[in-house]
C-alpha cells in the first residue's frame, strides 16, 4: 500500500481537530473542551472522506472505480452528518428536558450533527489536504 493513502486521512483528522477546537473556543469565549467530538466547524468526517476522494481523483483519475466508491462514501457520510445525527441531537434534547432535575440522570450530548456550512467547511478542508498530500507524495 502506498503510504499517501494512510497519511491522508490521518493528516486530515489531526489537522481538522485542532481547527475545530480553536473555532469552538473562540465562539464560546473559553476553552471548548466540552465541545470536542461530534458537530462543529469544520466537519471532521466530511474532511476525511473528501480528502481521500480528492487524492484518489488526482492519482487515479475520476474514471477509476475507486473514485466512484470514495464519492459514494462521501455522500453517505454527508447525509448521515446532516440529517440522521441532527435528529439524534434533537432526541437527546427532548430526553434531557424530560429528565431535567433528576439527580441520577447524566445529561445527553445534544450537539451531534452538522450544518451545511460545517459540512462545506469540512469538504473544502479535505479537498485542500488531498491536494497537499498529492503535492508532497506525487503520483506514487
Amino acid at each position: 500500500m502506498d503510504i499517501a493513502y494512510l497519511v491522508t486521512p490521518l493528516l486530515t483528522w489531526i489537522t481538522v481537530g485542532p481547527i475545530k477546537f480553536l473555532i469552538n473556543s473562540v465562539k464560546a469565549r473559553q476553552w471548548a473542551f466540552n465541545l470536542v467530538g461530534n458537530g462543529g466547524f469544520p466537519s471532521n468526517h466530511s474532511a476525511v472522506v473528501s480528502s481521500m476522494a480528492t487524492l484518489i481523483a488526482l492519482r487515479e483519475g475520476i474514471g477509476h472505480p475507486a473514485f466512484g466508491v470514495a464519492v459514494t462514501l462521501c455522500f453517505i457520510v454527508i447525509i448521515d452528518a446532516n440529517s440522521l445525527r441532527q435528529h439524534v441531537g434533537r432526541q437527546a434534547a427532548a430526553i434531557n428536558r424530560l429528565a431535567d432535575g433528576r439527580p441520577d440522570f447524566r445529561k445527553l450530548r445534544e450537539r451531534m450533527g452538522h450544518t451545511v456550512v460545517e459540512i462545506t467547511g469540512g469538504l473544502a478542508t479535505g479537498i485542500a489536504i488531498g491536494h497537499l498530500v498529492y503535492a508532497l507524495f506525487g503520483r506514487g
